[in-house]
């Protein structure tokens, strides 16, 4: 594999970073102003379409059964998690709560292809180390004063849907080789299933407003655009590199959020977000 075709997979995994990290940003506010089940399905439905369209568009062919079904599997774990992630992100600090679902979501698949796939190389564990700390770092909790502080609200719910993203990483890689934006598809189509039953029937339906409603629409477009994304650079690199690398999504969301809410962004955070860019050529090479 030549140098530049060697750094393919982490291009695509940091393209993840940065369309996840805006699009978790946004899902967060629209969770503050509406209910998290009906903001979700709005969510997963702009992404059901934006990845149908690309799919056709492409003329990629369609995925096989058992792909299909790996799909779905992955679209329900994860359309779940968004759920939790987004209930997370609206009651607690931005800052605090998607680093700690990143930290989850990221060591269950590593764990898991270490023992199944091989341990990686020796630069790449380091970058791992290297970026765990990074993102650490930014998510430890701190009080007003930059010490050590009580737990944040919404810390358990985001452990929760770190499992259920982890999941998700899992499944969709298990789909095979199959066109990225057809798994993105199907995987939608179970999440929008799941967060629509759930809206129809526990009386969640209701009118949203329009400002709402364009960030929903448009965190699906960069939600369902990180998935496909992701799933390239699983397909083509390792599982484990993709998923840390692709972790580093909440350095976009806490600087959104320190820009836009104003939210505490300390010196260890600062430490933490140069960690974890050092640690993706480390990754990557």
């Amino acid at each position: 594999m030549s140098v530049a075709a060697q750094y393919i997979p982490a291009a695509y995994s940091l393209t993840a970073v940065g369309v996840w990290g805006a699009s978790d940003f946004l899902g967060g506010v629209g969770a503050r102003r509406a209910n998290a089940f009906l903001f979700t399905a709005i969510v997963h439905g702009s992404g059901l379409v934006v990845a149908t369209i690309f799919a056709l568009a492409t003329r990629a062919p369609l995925p096989g059964f058992i792909s299909v079904l790996w799909s779905l599997l992955a679209g329900a774990l994860g359309g779940v998690a968004l759920v939790f992630f987004y209930r997370a992100l609206s009651r607690g600090n931005m800052g605090l709560i998607a680093p700690v679902s990143a930290v989850l979501s990221a060591a269950i698949p590593t764990i898991v292809t270490a023992f199944v796939g091989g341990f990686p190389g020796t630069r790449q564990v380091l970058g791992f180390v290297l970026a765990g700390v990074g993102v650490w770092l930014i998510s430890r909790t701190e009080g007003g004063n930059g010490q050590p502080g009580k737990r944040p609200e919404g810390l358990g719910v985001a452990a929760l849907a770190g499992v259920g993203f982890a999941g998700f990483y899992l499944c969709v890689h298990q789909a095979g080789d199959a066109s990225a934006w057809w798994i993105a598809a199907w995987s939608r189509s179970a999440s929008l299933l799941i967060t629509g039953t759930i809206v129809l029937f526990g009386g969640f339906l209701r009118a949203v407003p329009r400002p709402v409603l364009a960030m929903a629409l448009v965190a699906g477009v960069l939600d369902v655009t990180g998935s496909a994304v992701f799933i390239r650079a699983s397909q083509i690199g390792r599982l484990d590199e993709a998923v840390v690398l692709s972790s580093l999504y909440p350095a976009v969301t806490v600087l959104l959020a320190r820009i836009f809410l104003h939210e505490h962004f300390s010196r260890a955070r600062t430490i933490g977000m140069v960690a974890a860019l050092a640690a993706v050529p480390m990754i990557a090479g």
